[in-house]
């Protein structure tokens, strides 16, 4: 189940809010120590934030900076601030979505399945092999500390290639990966798109991870990452 961390000081709310998410399989923790929210957002982990910008000490802005900082946990705020730039201000500090007071509950459950959504469907794309990570926001490649750019073209080879890792990749399947309905796909580009992705991993010493099986296709270890 998913965790929910609320940090709203009305307590009606608070109450109603949490009754209501528990009621669809959340698990909802509140803060009660707004003296100490950033410790208890680490200290919870939760998979969400709910937070209120009018809380005691500090703002809700001046947490969600704080937060971002340190994690990347969506974030949906709730403010009776319903002025476009308060708006704009939250998305631009990192927030996933906004919800203006008063909102009606059904309303805010929707919002939260589909900020939950993403985050998970980004996690099932996510991919991995030892230290190698595709980065999926900025089509990169990452091994140990190191960062590799990626064609268009490489990334969506390595894509296939992480995803059944082990596993024999056909020609046929890498070249539909590759193909684009503005754009020519040939064998030979094929070839020349995984000759230089070889390149690019031999350069931080991986140099039999993309193995050629003849007349059929090619297969990714993920032990010789």
């Amino acid at each position: 189940m998913d965790k929910i961390l609320l940090i709203e000081d009305d307590h009606k709310l608070q109450k109603y809010i949490k009754d209501y998410l528990e009621a669809y399989d959340f698990v909802v923790e509140s803060v009660s120590d707004f003296g100490k929210v950033v410790e208890q957002v680490e200290e919870s982990k939760p998979d969400l934030i709910l937070l209120d910008i009018n809380l005691p000490i500090f703002d809700g802005f001046y947490y969600l900076r704080v937060i971002r900082k340190k994690s990347s946990v969506p974030i949906i705020i709730l403010s009776a601030r319903s002025d476009e730039g308060e708006q704009i201000r939250g998305m631009e500090y990192g927030a996933d979505d906004y919800v203006t007071k008063p909102f009606v509950i059904g309303i805010l459950l929707a919002k939260i399945h589909a900020v939950l959504r993403r985050v998970h469907h980004r996690a099932e794309e996510s991919q991995s092999a030892g230290e190698l990570k595709l980065l999926q926001d900025s089509m990169k490649l990452q091994y140990k500390e190191q960062i590799m750019e990626l064609s268009k073209n490489e990334f969506r080879l390595m894509h296939l290639f992480m995803k059944k890792a082990g596993g024999i990749v056909t020609r046929e399947e890498l070249l539909e990966a590759l193909w684009d309905e503005h754009v020519f796909v040939d064998d030979n580009t094929l070839t020349v798109n995984i000759t230089r992705i070889k390149k690019k991993l031999s350069q931080y010493g991986l140099h039999n991870v993309i193995t050629t099986k003849r007349g059929v296709g090619y297969v990714f270890d993920p032990n010789a990452c």
